[in-house]
C-alpha cells in the first residue's frame, strides 16, 4: 500500500508555567464550569497560536448518541490493519483523562499528556482565553496527534455539532451511529433539532454514513448533507459478522467502522495508489474463471485475510463497554450504559450471554440519572427482562460525578426500588456502592454467578474505585 508522510509540527510553545500531571488533571477538571458558547471562536483562537494542528491531521467524526467510542475503536483496529498510524479522541473517562487519548490503540502516557497539556493551558493563560476544559483538551489531542505523526485521526463529538470544539477539523469522513433521546422527557417527536445540530459537523466534500435506523432522521441528515456540500453514502443496515454475542452486540457499530475506513482508504488516503494488494479495505479485481497454479501459489505462500476473518478475530476491548472483567468470581460485567437504548442493548448482551453459558444466579448494580432511567420505559424492560432471567436489581446512588460527564441529578434509589417492586420484581435500595455490591456478591453463586454494574459512568468508576484501582 502506498503510505503518504504526514507534515511535521514544529510546535514550539514558550512555557509560562510548569505543571506537574497531577496540577494539569486539577486545572481541567476547575475549567469544566467555564461557560461554553455557540461559537468556536475560542478554539480557532487556541489553534492559530499553536501553528493550526487542526489542518495537519486527517480527521475522521464520529457523532451520535450511542456507540460512538465502539465504532472509533474497530475503526482504528482496520485502518491499522492497513498500516496506518492512528489516533483516537474519545469522551469520557472513567478513571483518567488519558483514557481520552491513543495512538494505535496504546493510550497517552502520563509525560506527554503533561507536556501537551502545558503548551495548549499556557497559551490559552498567555491569551487570556478562558477556555471549557472540552476546548483544551481537544488542543491537545491535536497537538499530540501531530506531534505524533499519525496519518489519520478519529474524533469523537460528545456533544452537539456545529459548536463542538472537534469541528474545528474539516471532516474528510463522518458518521452519525444513531440519535435517539438521552433524557426521558424528550420524546422521538422533538429529535430534528439535534439531528440538524449533529450534522454540522458535515462541511463541503464530507463523507458521511449514518447506522441510524429512523427513517425521519435519515431523510433529514440527507437532506441537510446536500445542503452542505457533502457527500452521502448509504446508510448502514447490516451486521458485520463478530464473534458471539457481539454480532448483535456490535454488529451495526463494526459495519460502520467498516465503511468509515473505506471511504476514508478510497477516497484519500489510497486515492491515488497504484498497489493495493496488501489491502483488506481497497476493491481488487476479480478473476473469472478457476484460479490458475501461479494464483495458488501466491496465495499459499502471502495468504490474503478477508474482512469476515477479520472480524471474527475481533471484538470491543474498550473499559466499560460490556466488559467482564478477567478472573473475577463471581463474574462481574461493566457497562456505562446511561440511556435506554444502551440499557437495552446491554439486557440483551445479559441474556445472549445467559444463554451461551447459563449462570447460578444474576444481580444487576445500577446507579443512574432520574431524567435518563427512571420512567415507565425503564420500568417496562426491567420487568419484561426480569420475566425471563431469574435475579434481583441493587440500586444505589450516584456517588460522585465523574469531570466532563453530563449526567444530571441521581435517581432516588428507595422510589426507584419501590417502583420495580410494585411490579414483582426483587429490588433493594443502598446508600453506596459498596453496600449494594457486598450485598449483590452475596445473592449470587459465588463462582458461577453474574453481577453486572450499569446505569452510568460513575456507576463503573465506583466499582474500580472499591477495588483500590485509580488508573488503567
Amino acid at each position: 500500500m502506498t503510505i503518504r508522510k504526514q507534515i511535521q509540527s514544529n510546535v514550539s510553545v514558550p512555557p509560562k508555567k510548569i505543571r506537574s500531571y497531577q496540577e494539569i488533571v486539577q486545572y481541567l477538571n476547575e475549567h469544566w464550569d467555564t461557560p461554553q458558547t455557540k461559537s468556536l471562536a475560542r478554539i480557532k483562537e487556541l489553534d492559530a497560536a499553536l501553528q493550526n494542528p487542526s489542518k495537519k491531521v486527517a480527521a475522521l467524526l464520529v457523532a451520535g448518541t450511542n456507540g460512538k467510542s465502539i465504532t472509533i475503536g474497530l475503526s482504528a483496529k482496520l485502518l491499522r490493519e492497513e498500516g496506518l498510524k492512528v489516533g483516537t479522541f474519545t469522551s469520557p473517562h472513567i478513571l483518567t483523562y488519558n483514557e481520552r487519548f491513543s495512538t494505535n490503540l496504546e493510550t497517552i502516557g502520563n509525560t506527554q499528556f503533561t507536556e501537551v497539556g502545558n503548551k495548549v493551558i499556557n497559551i490559552a493563560e498567555t491569551l487570556e482565553i478562558k477556555a471549557h476544559s472540552d476546548e483544551l483538551l481537544t488542543m491537545m489531542a491535536l497537538l499530540y496527534f501531530v506531534e505524533n505523526k499519525v496519518d489519520v485521526a478519529l474524533l469523537e463529538v460528545s456533544e452537539g455539532g456545529s459548536y463542538n470544539p472537534v469541528n474545528i477539523c474539516q471532516a474528510l469522513v463522518a458518521t452519525v451511529t444513531r440519535v435517539t433521546p438521552r433524557d426521558t422527557t424528550i420524546s422521538e417527536d422533538e429529535l430534528a433539532p439535534i439531528v440538524a445540530d449533529t450534522m454540522g459537523i458535515i462541511k463541503k466534500g464530507t463523507w458521511i454514513v449514518s447506522g441510524d435506523q429512523n427513517k425521519a432522521n435519515l431523510e433529514l441528515m440527507h437532506k441537510l448533507t446536500v445542503e452542505q456540500g457533502g457527500n452521502w453514502a448509504m446508510p448502514i443496515r447490516k451486521l458485520a459478522p463478530l464473534a458471539y454475542p457481539f454480532e448483535q452486540l456490535h454488529g451495526r457499530c463494526a459495519a460502520l467502522a467498516e465503511r468509515i475506513a473505506h471511504m476514508f482508504i478510497e477516497n484519500y488516503f489510497n486515492k491515488d495508489a497504484t498497489v493495493t494488494a496488501d489491502s483488506l479495505l481497497s476493491r481488487k479485481p476479480v478473476k473469472r474463471g478457476r484460479p490458475t497454479l501461479e494464483d495458488k501459489r501466491k496465495a499459499e505462500l502471502k495468504p490474503q485475510k478477508s474482512l469476515e476473518e477479520f472480524w471474527k478475530t475481533e471484538k470491543n476491548e474498550l473499559p466499560g463497554r460490556f466488559e467482564l472483567v478477567a478472573k473475577e468470581e463471581p463474574g462481574v460485567l461493566l457497562d456505562t450504559s446511561s440511556n435506554l437504548d444502551a440499557f437495552k442493548n446491554l439486557l440483551l448482551g445479559i441474556r445472549l450471554l445467559h444463554y451461551s453459558q447459563p449462570h447460578k444466579g444474576f444481580a444487576l448494580v445500577m446507579a443512574a440519572s432520574e431524567k435518563s432511567m427512571h420512567n415507565e420505559e425503564f420500568l417496562k424492560l426491567v420487568r419484561y427482562f426480569f420475566k425471563k432471567t431469574s435475579g434481583q436489581l441493587f440500586i444505589f446512588p450516584i456517588e460522585v460525578s465523574l469531570p466532563g460527564v453530563h449526567e444530571d441529578t441521581s435517581w432516588n434509589p428507595e422510589k426507584v426500588a419501590n417502583d420495580i417492586k410494585s411490579m414483582k420484581v426483587k429490588a433493594r435500595a443502598f446508600s453506596s456502592f459498596k453496600e449494594a455490591f457486598e450485598a449483590a456478591k452475596q445473592s449470587v453463586n459465588e463462582r458461577q454467578g453474574l453481577i453486572c454494574v450499569t446505569g452510568s459512568h460513575s456507576a463503573v468508576a465506583a466499582y474500580w474505585r472499591y477495588k483500590g484501582i485509580n488508573k488503567f
